[in-house]
Formats: structure tokens, sequence, C-alpha cells
């Protein structure tokens, strides 16, 4: 494998009709009525990650668990890690802080009744904590979460912050066991850019995703944040009515996608994200980087 540093492999466990592009097609009063599609993409991560002997942070929505208790059990029991992804996909800042306290905490007793173990893990839908809703970090560490991995750091149309800490650090004074770890992004020619996730691990070709790994692991010293959703392999999928740009968006490369996957699990050391941080020295051991007001 090239390199010793420890990075992470994370799966956003949502199907193709839950992602924030289609809301407008697939309500969520709706969402029971269709066919759930992931089971047979989340199985193929699963048999990378056993072949590659990688385990990993899940991300599981709270309909998911109660809905399918059995995905979600099958998931801890293969020795992964079960972080939470919101109860139904809604993004954190079209929410209220009372309105997202009682959504993690439904979706987090989802989970635990689930898998009977305790959840303290979060990824916010479509990395949904920006400057104005960063008071979600609050929330989240009075609810008992440690580890969020919700601020990207990059300049995006629906999410990110533009000059965030590209590495893992904590984001609250007073909270010194509370830690942000960030998707990865490499910068080139004064850009950020993002790499190794989603659909950019799906649009770059496998070699830059690779390279980018390999600088962030040998040059910059920090882990890189792999993530992947379950319909991203699956390329069969119905095609949605949602405007060519949300189509192309989200079709692009499906096919090769469990090909990417197995080939970085394959390469580098990977592990679940509380491990990652572990490595590092625990939080305490990170740095601590204020991420400012919201913007008024």
């Amino acid at each position: 494998m090239a390199g010793e540093m420890l990075n992470a492999f994370s799966v956003d466990v949502e199907d193709y009709f839950q992602v924030s592009a289609f809301d407008s097609v697939f309500p969520r009063e709706a969402w029971g009525k269709a066919p759930l599609r992931l089971e047979a993409g989340l199985r193929t991560l699963l048999r990378l990650a056993a072949v590659a002997e990688v385990h990993g942070t899940f991300y599981v929505l709270g309909w998911l668990a109660r809905e399918r208790p059995d995905l979600v059990r099958t998931i801890s029991d293969a020795g992964h890690e079960i972080g939470c992804h919101s109860d139904e996909h809604r993004l954190v800042y079209d929410m209220s802080p009372d309105a997202f306290r009682r959504d993690l905490k439904r979706a987090r007793q989802a989970i635990q009744d689930a898998t009977g173990k305790a959840c303290v893990l979060y990824r916010a839908p479509s990395f949904s904590v920006t400057r104005r809703s960063l008071w979600a970090l609050d929330v989240m560490a009075e609810e008992g979460i440690t580890i969020d991995s919700s601020v990207y750091p990059i300049r995006h149309d629906r999410y990110g912050i533009a000059g965030a800490p590209p590495g893992p650090y904590r984001p609250l004074r007073g909270r010194p066991d509370f830690v942000e770890l960030p998707p990865s992004t490499v910068r080139i020619f004064g850009v950020t850019l993002p790499c190794a996730g989603g659909g950019y691990l799906r649009l770059y070709p496998l070699s830059w995703t690779r390279a980018a790994i390999r600088r962030i692991n040998l040059r910059k010293k920090r882990p890189a944040v792999v993530y992947v959703h379950p319909w991203e392999l699956d390329p069969d999928q119905p095609t949605v009515a949602a405007g060519l740009i949300r189509n192309l968006r989200h079709r692009v490369n499906l096919a090769r996608t469990a090909e990417r996957v197995g080939g970085l699990l394959r390469e580098f050391p990977f592990g679940p994200v509380s491990r990652v941080i572990e490595s590092l020295g625990g939080p305490r051991a990170l740095p601590f980087a204020d991420l400012g007001r919201p913007a008024d």
C-alpha cells in the first residue's frame, strides 16, 4: 500500500431518490412508495471493503434505520462504524436549530435501536453545514456527537465554507473533544479542488484521485477522506425528470464507481473515521480553528 497515513473510508447510505437534487421530484411523503434500490450497491461496497480488509464509517438515514433495520445491522455486524446522516435528508441550513435538534435525536434513536450501539458521528446531507448554519456544530456537541464531517472547505453553489481548514481540527471553544473531519481537497495553482468523493470521485480519472490522495498523505501529512453512496454503484437506476445539469451531475460514470472504489481500497490504508482521529493522537492533539460567525 502507498504510504502509512490512515485514511477515512465513508459511505453516505441513501438511495437515488433521496438525494437533495431530486427533492422536487420525490417528496418525502412519497418515499415509502418508491422501491429501494440501494441494497445491491450497499452489498457491493461491503464486499469491496471485505476483500480489501477495510472497515469504514457508514452514515445512515434515520428513515432507513426504521424502514430497513436489518440492513443497518448487516453493516454493523460486518464491523463497520455507523454514523448519522440525518433523519430524512433535510438540509441543515433549511432548518431552525430546534428542528435540527429534533431531527438529530430522531435519527440517532432509530440508528441506535437498529444496532444496539451508541451513534456519535454525523455528516450533514449535502454537507449543508455552512457559515449560516454553524450553530449546528454546537447542537451536535450538546447532543453527544463527537466527530462531524460536514464542513466542505470549498466554494460551491449548495455547500462549503471556502477557507475552512482542509485537515481535521477542533471547531468549538470549550469543546476540546469535538472534531471536524472535512472531506478531502487539494490546492492546485491557487484553486481549492474537491477530490476523492461522490461525483468528484466519478468525474476525475482514477489516476488523478490516486495522485491527490498521495499528495494529501505524503506532502500535506494529513488523512484523505473518501466518501461514496450506494446509488453510485447502480448504473441501471431510473433516469429522473430533474433537468439536464442535475442528471449529468448525478449519473456521470456510475458504471465505473465500483472499480474505482475497489482500486483505492486496495492501494491505500483505510479505516473508520474514529480510528483515523485516534491515529492522529486523538481530538486534543488536533489544532483549534475558529470558523467565524455566520454571514449576515
